[in-house]
């Protein structure tokens, strides 16, 4: 073969780079500069690059989840108790990643709170730390939790994906894709479970979503701007 060289330099490159993808970029052969068609050269030019940069899917192990519902809870206790912000350092690095997360708290099957914070600025621990605060004290649909609630909450974490524009409806999944929708300075944003426990279309998940951004209901197909995500939730 013409070129071994440059192939096993190509193979051991690839090893030292660790997960590794090739992207063919151009394929010819001799003939097509006017040689014969028998006993023609090929010519092949293909990019190899790492794929290391390209984004995991975010998991979390059964041990880390039971530690961040932990901390939840700790977080509500706090809140309740002192009015301030837990203080807690996390030893594993799934929990120092910076991560968008909404905590829902709900008290003998109802609603008693759920804020959230969708970008990824601070780390998930530190994300669900402030978001149990803030569910616990700062819904404004509901009265501060009080003490005496304490152990009835049961506490639910949800761990968004990166959103995703939305060009296509029809790709949406109930059960998969929380929303967002946006429009006009206003945006609503509804958690994948939702969708499930209320027994909802896509199509109604879209005009229940414009409705919690103050949208009428459809703004979806008016222009409004719709991203998707997907969420780790555990309880």
């Amino acid at each position: 073969m013409c070129g071994g060289g440059g192939v096993v330099a190509v193979l051991l490159y690839a090893q030292e780079i660790g997960p590794a993808a090739v992207e063919t970029l151009g394929y010819a052969d001799s003939s097509e500069a006017g040689g014969l068609a028998d006993g023609v050269v090929g010519y092949c030019a293909a990019a190899v690059y790492s794929q290391s940069g390209k984004e995991q899917p975010f998991s979390l192990s059964a041990e880390e989840k039971v530690e961040l519902l932990r901390v939840a809870r700790r977080a509500v206790e706090k809140a309740v108790d002192s009015g301030t912000l837990l203080n807690y350092e996390p030893k594993v690095e799934s929990l120092r990643v910076p991560k968008g997360a909404f905590v829902t708290l709900t008290r003998n099957g109802a609603l008693r709170g759920c804020i959230g914070f969708i970008d990824p600025i601070t780390p998930l621990a530190q994300t669900v730390i402030q978001a149990s605060y803030y569910a616990a004290l700062e819904d404004r649909r509901f009265d501060p939790v009080s003490s005496a609630e304490l152990n009835d909450l049961r506490i639910e974490i949800s761990v968004l994906s990166p959103l995703v524009r939305v060009d296509d409806t029809g790709l949406i999944r109930v059960g998969k894709h929380g929303l967002v929708i946006a429009q006009g300075g206003r945006s609503g944003l509804l958690l994948p479970q939702v969708a499930v426990e209320q027994g909802w279309t896509r199509d109604e998940f879209l005009e229940e979503a414009c409705l919690k951004a103050g949208l009428p209901r459809n703004a979806w197909k008016k222009g409004a701007e719709i991203y998707s995500f997907e969420a780790v939730v555990f309880h």
